[in-house]
């Protein structure tokens, strides 16, 4: 018996190391591209002072950004490796080397992610903001560790403002639970608090998503070659060189009268226009036949298709909820990995999923940073200074620590959340679920007929050469029929 037990010992120590292996050499991954990532949008000229000081703290808030980032980034993953490791146990069951894949690693990495999820969010981030802004107390030594305690004690202030008005609340929704809270911090208090963060990180998935769908056509649609109908590229390059270069002599003109001097900057901006405008057709003009007539439509439809197979899945949803209890949303403790696969069609099914998680993600950023409210934190390269890279990772972690839960919510995957993901006090109310629900499926099929319907007339009008007009086409100057009666006209 004691043999025994030591051999169970033994074995748990070993999947112990194991997890704690991989998970290291995950998280290590996901950091150095994370700096990678920092490294170019940061601005070089805030780490390069003459200030020492000023460049140790800046060090110390990316690093800090960094680890931020890879939370971020590994919270985008957790869905995604969930779900691969079921089909791939179910596929290799009896395998010696997938051993390693098994639930308590799934289980654990979800542990590790909400963790450090809560704590860059409520810690790191804040501290790294006020560290950078910090200067140290009046009558102090400078230094670091002056900014340091500075920043200590401006997020000690802040958490308890923070506790104090989450307290309110839950006094005012919750008269048992604020009362307990006092007495049990951990146990009532926190939970509510981080319930309240993920409700938020939700509700800003909601807002951003349907609208990151529809944009996510026309950002498609500038990194390809688009297909013109009709059009010579030949003849409209040679146009636009030549008013590029008749715009350039006029501007490098020494003897211009005084109208043409006062007109100088609507020159130039009217110069950068025709360039920009050249170096497309240029482009286009290199661009291979294949890339010019399949690329475009191909990527349009494929956006098409996943986004419709987004919508189709939560409106089924929708009917599951009213009609089965078990759509609703909920944790679990062990996730039984390679019992059964949790898409009906199995490991492509599966592999849907996945695909419609990422998907998501990347809408969802993308209508993030498209927002009116939000352009303004949009990086860009080599010029983002420090105070931006914080809100931006405290962006994209709000948005990437929702997404397990906004995809369980949606019905996109059917793997229930693990740990304290699960735990969400308002993951167990049908109305918040259910509304939740129809508003996005409502909002997203709003988007979309919008999005499509007006791109397919503004590529009809381009085409057939209406908006070369002096007057402003628009929907009821030029409907449909006109559009084809011009276009079979050309044809003729």
């Amino acid at each position: 018996m004691e043999t025994d037990d030591v051999s169970v010992r033994e074995q748990l120590f070993h999947n112990r190391v194991r997890e704690t292996i991989i998970c290291v050499l995950l998280f290590t991954c996901l950091y150095m591209v994370s700096y990678l990532i920092l490294t170019h949008f940061k601005k070089t000229a805030e780490f390069v002072t003459e200030d020492v000081e000023d460049a140790t703290v800046n060090k110390i808030a990316l690093w800090l950004c960094t680890f931020t980032l890879s939370v971020a980034v590994c919270a985008v993953l957790l869905l995604p490796i969930s779900i691969l490791s079921n089909e791939v146990l179910l596929t290799f069951p009896q395998s010696y080397y997938m051993q390693w894949l098994n639930g308590s690693l799934i289980h654990g990495l979800w542990n590790l992610v909400f963790l450090f999820s809560n704590l860059s969010l409520v810690f790191l981030m804040p501290f790294a903001y006020f560290f950078t802004e910090s200067e140290g107390f009046v009558g102090s030594k400078k230094g670091v560790m002056a900014r340091v305690y500075e920043a200590v004690v401006l997020l000690l202030l802040l958490a308890l403002l923070v506790l104090g008005i989450v307290w309110v609340a839950s006094a005012l929704l919750h008269d048992n639970i604020a009362r307990k809270s006092l007495y049990d911090l951990w146990e009532y208090y926190l939970p509510y608090l981080y319930s309240g963060i993920s409700l938020f990180g939700v509700l800003l998935l909601l807002l951003c998503t349907p609208f990151g769908l529809s944009r996510m056509f026309s950002v498609t649609g500038s990194l390809l070659v688009k297909p013109r109908l009709l059009e010579d590229v030949e003849d409209a390059l040679s146009c636009t060189t030549f008013e590029e270069d008749s715009l350039s002599r006029k501007l490098n003109c020494e003897n211009t009268s005084c109208w043409v001097r006062l007109n100088m900057e609507a020159m130039k901006k009217q110069y950068e226009t025709v360039q920009s405008k050249r170096i497309a057709l240029e482009t286009r003009r290199k661009a291979s036949p294949w890339q010019r007539n399949l690329g475009y439509p191909l990527a349009m439809l494929m956006l098409l298709a996943l986004t419709v197979m987004c919508v189709l899945m939560v409106c089924f949803n929708v009917l599951e909820l009213l009609l089965d209890e078990t759509a609703m949303p909920r944790g679990m403790e062990d996730p039984h990995l390679g019992m059964a696969s949790f898409s009906m069609f199995g490991s492509l099914g599966a592999a849907v999923q996945v695909v419609l998680i990422l998907y998501l993600m990347v809408s969802s950023v993308v209508g993030f940073y498209s927002s009116p409210f939000f352009t303004s934190l949009l990086p860009r390269a080599q010029d983002t200074n420090l105070t931006q890279i914080i809100a931006n990772c405290v962006s994209l972690l709000i948005l990437s620590s929702a997404l397990p839960v906004f995809s369980r919510t949606l019905g996109i995957t059917r793997f229930d959340l693990l740990g304290d993901f699960g735990r969400y006090n308002w993951l167990g109310n049908f109305y918040i679920v259910f509304l939740y629900n129809m508003l996005f499926a409502g909002l997203t099929s709003a988007s979309l007929i919008k999005t499509v319907t007006w791109a397919v007339q503004r590529e009809l009008i381009r085409a057939f050469g209406l908006h070369r007009l002096p007057l402003t086409v628009s929907r009821s100057t030029v409907p449909f029929r006109l559009l084809l009666a011009s276009g079979l006209s050309k044809i003729q």
